[in-house]
C-alpha cells in the first residue's frame, strides 16, 4: 500500500481563472498590505490573537482546521484599498482561518478555493479566494487565509466556511498573473457578465514572452463535465450573432499578431434559457489559443440551460 505523501505549506495566490463570488455590500477588497515587523503595533496585534481548532467536514477535499479571531482591540496591521476616488487606508481585521487541501485523486491538481467568513447570524462578512497549486495525489497542503479589511460597522466574525472548490489538472491550470508559462503566452477567463439571461465570459490571451505571437480565427474549445469528460449535445458556434447581436467584434476573422506585452480577447456568449429537456451545465472548458497550442483549463461554469448552443467570438487585439 502506497504511503501518503507528507503535507506541505500551501503556495497560495489570488486566482485569475476562477469566478469570484460577490460578497455582501460591506466588503472592501485589499489591493496591498503593509505587514508590521516585530515590536510594531501590528506585531502586538498578532500576539493578541488566538487560533481555535475547528472540526470541519470540509468540501471536495478542502477543510478549515482553525479560526483566529482578535481577543482584544490592539492597533491592527495597516492596509490599503483602491477605489474610484483614490487610495483609502483601512485596517486589517486580524481574522484568519487555517485550512488544508487533500488531493484524493490520481493526478496532480491545482485548487481554487473560495472561503467565506461569517457573522453569528450567517451573513457573509468577507469572501476570499486562494489558489493552491500542484497538489500531488494523496498529498495534503496546509495554508492560512485572511479575512482582510472589514469596515468598522461589520458584525463580528464568528466562523469560516469553504464556499466553493474548483480544481483542474495542474499541468493545465492558468498561470498566475505575475508568471509567464514556457509557451510565452498566458490564457485565462474573466469573471464574466450576466444580464437578463444573457451570459458573456471573456477569454484573454497575453503575450508575456519575448517573441511575437500570432493567432487567427476562433479559440479551440472542449466542453468538460465535473470529471473532465466531454459534454455532448452542445453546438459550438463560430460567432455570437445567432445568440445576440452587438457583442462580438465586427467583420470577419483576421490574423492578430501580438508583440510582447500585447493581448487579445475572445468571448463566450450564451443564454441561460430553460425550456423542455434537461438543463446543461459545463463547469470546465479546455482552451487552446490556436492549433497545437498548450491546453489551458478555465472554469466559466456555463449554465447553458436547454439552449444547446454556445457562441464563440474570434480573437481580436485588446484595446489600450
Amino acid at each position: 500500500m502506497r504511503r501518503p505523501a507528507p503535507s506541505r505549506p500551501a503556495r497560495a495566490a489570488a486566482a485569475p481563472f476562477l469566478p469570484v463570488l460577490a460578497a455582501t455590500a460591506l466588503l472592501l477588497t485589499a489591493c496591498g498590505t503593509e505587514h508590521a515587523g516585530a515590536g510594531s503595533p501590528g506585531a502586538d496585534a498578532a500576539a493578541s490573537q488566538s487560533g481555535t481548532p475547528v472540526d470541519d467536514p470540509g468540501k471536495d477535499g478542502v477543510r478549515i482546521t482553525s479560526l483566529t479571531l482578535p481577543t482584544a482591540s490592539p492597533s491592527p496591521t495597516r492596509s490599503y484599498s483602491v477605489s474610484a476616488d483614490g487610495v483609502a487606508t483601512g485596517t486589517d481585521s486580524g481574522v484568519s482561518a487555517g485550512y488544508e487541501v487533500t488531493n484524493e485523486g490520481t493526478e496532480p491538481l491545482t485548487y481554487s478555493v473560495v472561503f467565506t467568513f461569517l457573522s453569528a447570524d450567517g451573513g457573509a462578512m468577507s469572501n476570499q479566494t486562494e489558489t493552491v497549486r500542484d497538489v500531488g495525489p494523496g498529498e495534503t497542503v496546509r495554508g492560512t487565509v485572511r479575512a482582510g479589511v472589514l469596515p468598522p460597522t461589520t458584525p463580528r466574525v464568528t466562523r469560516a466556511e469553504v464556499l466553493e472548490v474548483t480544481k483542474v489538472p495542474a499541468g493545465e491550470a492558468p498561470a498566475d498573473p505575475d508568471t509567464c508559462p514556457a509557451s510565452g503566452v498566458r490564457v485565462y477567463a474573466d469573471e464574466g457578465d450576466a444580464a437578463m439571461g444573457l451570459r458573456v465570459v471573456g477569454l484573454h490571451l497575453d503575450n508575456c514572452g519575448t517573441r511575437t505571437y500570432t493567432v487567427e480565427g476562433y479559440p479551440l474549445l472542449e466542453l468538460l463535465d465535473d470529471d473532465f469528460q466531454p459534454v455532448d449535445g452542445v453546438e459550438i458556434l463560430d460567432g455570437s450573432d445567432e445568440i445576440t447581436t452587438g457583442v462580438g467584434p465586427d467583420g470577419p476573422p483576421r490574423p492578430v499578431t501580438l508583440e510582447p506585452g500585447e493581448s487579445a480577447t475572445a468571448g463566450l456568449v450564451w443564454r441561460n434559457t430553460t425550456g423542455f429537456g434537461t438543463a446543461v451545465n459545463v463547469p470546465y472548458v479546455r482552451v487552446r489559443a490556436r492549433e497545437g497550442a498548450d491546453p489551458v483549463m478555465v472554469t466559466p461554469h456555463l449554465d447553458l440551460g436547454t439552449t444547446g448552443k454556445l457562441g464563440v467570438n474570434f480573437w481580436a487585439k485588446a484595446k489600450g
